[in-house]
């Protein structure tokens, strides 16, 4: 190989090697305009939130997610997006983000408040017992996942006590639909409510009435052994209650009884159907 051949092959090699170099600084400039940018955009949306500009917020958050996602900003920013969707009360949002998010960030620290978020964008569209009760069902669902996946966390000292309202709430589900059936004298569904109540709702507001109406309905159908059971689980737990004196009342013939009778000699069956049951 000639000396001016060697000189030729130097001289490509050096610039290769440059063209090699700018190409890498300008990915460089790139990626730290896209991070810029990022960082930029972020601070625009929690300026708006601090403003109470939420939706804007929510918006700005998600724009900054997507510029650059492979950035330590991009979890935070569809986590501030999630934030901001539920306080607008645009929990359908929220909850799409909040899902994605542990989705894609399953390891991140920030997941507990992410399945918290989801419980409180289920629990805010609680209504009364006479509403569909599934959003409530699912946010009682989330919040025993965070007692029993997350323990030492104050999200679990709040699921705790969001859990005894629900409770509350689907309890009165059970006691309004219990009295619905006792009120059209449909006695097997009446009790299926009522006995509900007090397998997974004896620590609500309700299981007196509830223990109460299984008195009520026992003595009703000529069942006086079950009515008698009920009544003394009800005096024993219960003693100083309004609903032990009713139940007291009816037992001790103060309470004018209606009797199912059937005139074709079928009553014997209604009431063989009820210790069916138990």
């Amino acid at each position: 190989m000639s000396f001016f051949y060697k000189i030729i092959v130097f001289i490509i090699l050096i610039f290769l090697q440059a063209c090699s170099n700018n190409e890498k600084e300008v990915s460089l400039i790139k990626t730290l305009d896209q991070e810029t940018e990022m960082v930029l955009t972020y601070k625009e949306a929690f300026d708006s939130l601090k403003k109470g500009d939420t939706y804007y917020a929510a918006k700005k958050f998600l724009e900054a997610e997507l510029l650059y996602p492979q950035s330590e900003w991009a979890p935070k920013s569809l986590l501030m997006a999630s934030y901001s969707y539920y306080l607008q009360d645009y929990y359908s949002e929220a909850l799409f983000n909040l899902e994605r998010f542990i989705d894609l960030y399953p390891k991140d620290e920030r997941i507990v408040y992410a399945h918290y978020l989801i419980a409180m964008c289920y629990y805010e569209t609680i209504e009364g017992e006479k509403r569909d009760l599934e959003p409530l069902l699912m946010a009682n669902k989330k919040f025993k996942l965070i007692i029993s996946s997350y323990p030492s966390t104050d999200f679990a000292i709040d699921a705790k006590f969001k859990i005894s309202l629900i409770e509350e709430v689907l309890a009165s589900k059970e006691m309004y639909v219990g009295r619905h059936y006792l009120k059209k004298e449909k006695w097997i569904p009446a009790i299926k409510r009522f006995q509900n109540i007090i397998k997974n709702y004896s620590e609500t507001a309700y299981i007196e009435e509830a223990l109460h109406r299984l008195v009520e309905i026992h003595y009703r159908v000529g069942l006086e052994n079950e009515s008698n059971k009920y009544a003394k689980l009800l005096g024993y737990n219960y003693k100083s209650s309004e609903w032990y004196e009713k139940s007291y009342k009816i037992l001790n013939q103060d309470y004018k009884v209606k009797i199912i009778i059937d005139t074709k000699g079928k009553k014997k069956g209604v009431i063989q159907k009820f210790k069916a049951l138990f």
